[in-house]
């Protein structure tokens, strides 16, 4: 009785909590962690070049490794949270860490003795000339962005899972608000976005790098404020064991009982009912791929021939069935995750090339001269106005149409991104074809003198890329979220970043391919004479035939299916022989 009245009072208090009210703190947090990142992310590529004197191609590839291990380390973030931290916990520490980074980095723009004497204004013919970076002053470049990769990982992947665990997906009330929250979360990412690629930029080029870095490090110092002064009002997640570890038990038993028959009937597999469980807790049903992992669940009885022993089986001799979907989950993620990498190698190009553009072109708009790295300010606008147009309007229109609470599926949804960032990367080379031909026409080739023609023609590959990444990013967060078990959601969130992290990786090694296969496609620090429209005619093409590779994958995969205790009378669910209620979740690619 005592135990039904501890479950009881846990239960009432977390319903009691959640909900919109604590997702506002957790908008907060990542409007301002945000605004900090997007700002050298798009920025830094113009630092390393004329401030640390690296070459342009050693700027763009220095950046997107840093940009892919900051996506990368989010699994580091994940596997923390769901094992050993709580959401909440993981997001105020990799904070305080990613706060002494952007430290190092303000001490160092303000020191010039701790970096080389900045060679800007120089002919690219004579970049060569400029003093390098000694190993100390590289080094310590490298400590503090690595040091603000490690902690907005850790962000990446527990805050947007804190966030939609404010939301119960399997309360009829609150359900819709869970897709919306992936929505207003992207919007929130967004508007810092565009104030750090907009007032915090324009500190960096009128005012000072030592400044701009400091603002950023003001901002996430107020996000994990934000994040600490929600406390009192989130839903925390209780850590379990490791996912990683409940999923290597699954492929080490299985291996061990390779030569078992699989049995036919799924009552004859192991699963755990009742309080064993735990409260609130869901169980996965049985699914028909990837029946060699059922081997795991195999109950060792005398009644299948053979041995039988009173002691119970250890994790790594028998494990559940919903242990084994878990499993089974993830390796059905695997090929969405892979093909979606290519567009985040697209995205690359934008943060790096698109940015170097921009410094060659005329950059005045109503007698003011925004900065190259505030470009990208158009696709986050167009994102800004697009993302309430799609929840408010899309998304109710559709719904009448399709039935289907979020308008279109979440693999529809990253399918139409894919299609999008193909046609950008195709108006990227049809400007950049017409930027060169200027350049030749005006005989402007060698000279740092912007060219007459406005930045504002990068901004049609910016704003149709704004619109692929809207679609696509929330569709991978909301995937994973939902398709993710109970015990490895922040996990989950954190692989959605992974793409994002192979993308950037991808960019780089595929830079070098280039180069070396084209004969020097981008090897020279001069855009007027390399062949970057060529190169994005390349990322074009490659773009549609990953597209093609993401149809099979969608179509082959299937959406798990639930089994939830103690779920309201009220849901519309039914129920089976043991009182359990069943929720099924099937999504199909058309």
């Amino acid at each position: 009785m005592g135990t039904n009245n501890k479950d009881g009072m846990q239960l009432q208090t977390r319903r009691s909590r959640g909900g919109t009210r604590a997702a506002l703190f957790v908008y907060a947090t990542e409007g301002l962690e945000n605004m900090a990142f997007i700002t050298i992310a798009v920025s830094l590529v113009t630092y390393f070049h004329g401030y640390m004197n690296f070459s342009l191609t050693k700027s763009a590839t220095t950046l997107t490794n840093f940009l892919g291990s900051s996506s990368l380390l989010a699994l580091l973030g994940g596997f923390i949270s769901d094992t050993y931290l709580s959401r909440f916990k993981t997001v105020v520490l990799s904070g305080c860490v990613e706060l002494v980074g952007y430290a190092l980095l303000t001490v160092q723009a303000h020191f010039h003795q701790l970096r080389p004497r900045p060679c800007i204004g120089v002919a690219p013919d004579r970049m060569s000339q400029c003093e390098a970076a000694d190993s100390y002053q590289t080094a310590m470049l490298f400590a503090g962005l690595y040091l603000i990769a490690i902690g907005t990982g850790g962000v990446k992947a527990a805050l947007p899972a804190l966030g939609a665990d404010q939301f119960d997906a399997n309360d009829p009330k609150e359900a819709p608000k869970l897709s919306s929250f992936f929505n207003w979360f992207l919007l929130s990412l967004t508007f810092g976005a565009m104030i750090g690629v907009t007032f915090i930029v324009y500190i960096s080029t009128n005012v000072g790098w030592d400044w701009s870095l400091g603002a950023c490090f003001l901002a996430v110092l107020l996000a994990v404020v934000f994040a600490t002064m929600g406390k009192s009002f989130y839903r925390n997640n209780v850590p379990k064991n490791s996912p990683v570890l409940r999923i290597l038990q699954v492929i080490v038993v299985s291996i061990r009982n390779r030569n078992l028959p699989i049995p036919e009937l799924a009552d004859e597999l192991h699963e755990v009912h009742g309080k064993e469980a735990g409260l609130e807790d869901e169980i996965l049903p049985r699914s028909d791929q990837f029946r060699f992992l059922d081997r795991a669940a195999i109950v060792m009885t005398s009644s299948n021939g053979y041995a039988f022993t009173s002691i119970s089986p250890g994790p790594w001799r028998l494990c559940t069935v919903t242990q084994v979907e878990e499993t089974k989950i993830l390796i059905r993620m695997l090929p969405i995750i892979l093909s979606t990498i290519f567009l985040n190698t697209c995205l690359a190009q934008l943060q790096t090339f698109t940015v170097q553009q921009s410094t060659t072109m005329d950059t005045h708009i109503l007698g003011f001269k925004m900065p190259g790295p505030s470009i990208p300010v158009i696709p986050l606008l167009f994102m800004f106005v697009l993302i309430p147009l799609y929840e408010r309007v899309f998304i109710p229109i559709v719904r009448k149409f399709t039935g289907i609470p979020t308008g279109i599926r979440q693999l529809q949804r990253i399918g139409v991104g894919l299609v999008l960032s193909a046609i950008s990367m195709a108006v990227a080379a049809v400007v950049e074809t017409k930027r060169k031909n200027l350049a030749i026409k005006h005989k402007m080739v060698d000279t740092v003198e912007p060219l007459p023609m406005t930045v504002f023609w990068l901004g049609f590959q910016y704003a149709i890329f704004g619109a692929a990444d809207m679609f696509t990013f929330v569709g991978l967060l909301d995937f994973f979220y939902a398709e993710a078990s109970a015990g490895m959601k922040s996990l989950s969130t954190a692989i959605s970043w992974t793409p994002i992290a192979l993308g950037y990786f991808l960019s780089t090694v595929l830079v070098e391919v280039v180069n070396k296969v084209s004969g020097g496609w981008l090897a020279s620090n001069n855009l007027n004479t390399d062949k970057l429209n060529n190169f994005y005619w390349l990322m074009s093409g490659i773009s549609v035939v990953n597209f093609g590779a993401y149809l099979v994958c969608a179509s082959w995969y299937r959406y798990k299916k639930v089994e939830i205790k103690n779920v309201k009378e009220d849901c519309s669910e039914t129920g089976d022989a043991t009182g359990k209620k069943k929720v099924e979740m099937v999504i199909v690619w058309g």
